[in-house]
C-alpha cells in the first residue's frame, strides 16, 4: 500500500508533458515494484522558486543539475527492506540519477483513510 508521493522541483524546470510523464513514472514504479494496484494513484508534483527550495548540487558526491527533484513517498510501515532497496533503485523517472533525492517514509496502515473519514486498512495491511 501507497497513499501519496511528493515530487518537489524547482519552477519551471519542467514542462506539463514533462510533469504527467513524471507522475505516470512514479505510479508505474510503484504498481511494478510493489504490486500496488494501478488506482491507488495520489501524486503530487510541487513547483518551487529560487528561493523557496534549496538542492545541494554536489552532497554524497553527486552531480546535481537544475533540474534536481526531491521524491518523498509515504507507504505502508508493512513494506520491508527487499521493498524499500527494489523500489528506490526503480529507474522509471527519465531524470539523471543524481537528480534524484528520494525518501521513504513508512506510515502505520491506520493513519490512512481513502476518504468518507475511514480509516479503511485499520485492521491492518491491505492484501497488495
Amino acid at each position: 500500500m501507497r497513499i501519496s508521493t511528493h515530487c518537489k522541483a524547482r519552477a519551471g524546470r519542467y514542462d506539463s508533458t514533462q510533469k504527467m510523464a513524471i507522475a505516470e513514472a512514479l505510479n508505474q514504479s510503484l504498481v511494478e515494484v510493489l504490486g500496488i494496484p494501478r488506482g491507488d494513484r495520489f501524486v503530487m508534483l510541487s513547483e518551487h522558486g529560487e528561493d523557496e527550495l534549496f538542492i545541494d548540487p554536489d552532497f554524497m558526491g553527486m552531480q546535481r543539475s537544475d533540474k534536481a527533484m526531491i521524491i518523498t513517498v509515504l507507504l505502508g510501515a508493512h513494506r520491508g527492506q527487499d521493498d524499500k532497496t527494489t523500489l528506490l533503485a526503480a529507474e522509471r523517472v527519465e531524470a539523471h540519477p543524481d537528480d534524484v533525492f528520494a525518501a521513504l517514509v513508512p506510515v502505520p496502515n491506520e493513519n490512512f483513510s481513502f476518504g468518507r473519514g475511514i480509516a479503511q486498512l485499520m485492521g491492518g495491511a491491505p492484501r497488495w
